[in-house]
C-alpha cells in the first residue's frame, strides 16, 4: 500500500499542476482508502497491483476504448508471439472490476462472471482470445460490466452546456 500511496500522490500532484483548483489535496488519500476497501478487506496492508491498476483505469476519465485496451494490457499474457487473455485471466479481471460496484452495494454473483466468460469465449476454438475479440466483446456491453459504460456516459455529459430553455 505504501508503493501505491506514493504513485497516487505523484499522479494527483501532476493532476493538480494540470488543473489547478480542480483536484482535492486529499485525492490520493481518498483513492487509497477506496482501493483498500475494495482489495484489502482483511486489512493486511497489501493490495495487488493488477486489481488496483484496473480500478484506477476504470475510474479514470479516459474513453471506453482506451479503458478496454488498458484492461487487456494489464491482464494479458505475452507468450512471445501472441498477446492474449485466457478464461482464468478474464475471470480475474471481471472479479477485480466487480469490486467497484460492490463497494456501493451493487454486487455481482460468481455465476454472473461465469456467464460473461462463456459469452466472451462463445465460438472461440482456442483457450485464449486476442485483443480484437476482447474489445469486440466489451463493445457489446456485457451485463457484468454494464455499470462501466453507464458511468462513462454520465461523466461525459457532466460538462455539456446548451442554450435550450425549457418551459
Amino acid at each position: 500500500m505504501q508503493q501505491i500511496s506514493r504513485v497516487l500522490m505523484e499522479l494527483f500532484q501532476r493532476a493538480r499542476l494540470e488543473k489547478p483548483g480542480q483536484v482535492d489535496p486529499r485525492a490520493a488519500e481518498f483513492t487509497l482508502s477506496l482501493l483498500a476497501a475494495m482489495y484489502d478487506r482483511s486489512e493486511t496492508g497489501y493490495i495487488k497491483t493488477r486489481p488496483a491498476a484496473a480500478a484506477l483505469v476504470a475510474l479514470s476519465g479516459d474513453s471506453l476504448l482506451a479503458k478496454y485496451r488498458a484492461f487487456f494490457q494489464i491482464y494479458a499474457l505475452h507468450d512471445g508471439t501472441v498477446t492474449s487473455i485466457t478464461r482464468s485471466t478474464l475471470r480475474s479481471l471481471l472479479t477485480d472490476l466487480s469490486q467497484i460496484p460492490a463497494i456501493v452495494g451493487e454486487s455481482c454473483t460468481l455465476s454472473c462472471v461465469e456467464i460473461a466468460i462463456c459469452s466472451c469465449f462463445h465460438g472461440v476454438l482456442n483457450s485464449t482470445i486476442v485483443e480484437e475479440k476482447f474489445l469486440s466483446w466489451l463493445g457489446s456491453e456485457p451485463a457484468v460490466l454494464s455499470w462501466l459504460p453507464t458511468c462513462y456516459r454520465l461523466s461525459a455529459t457532466e460538462m455539456v452546456f446548451h442554450q435550450a430553455r425549457c418551459r
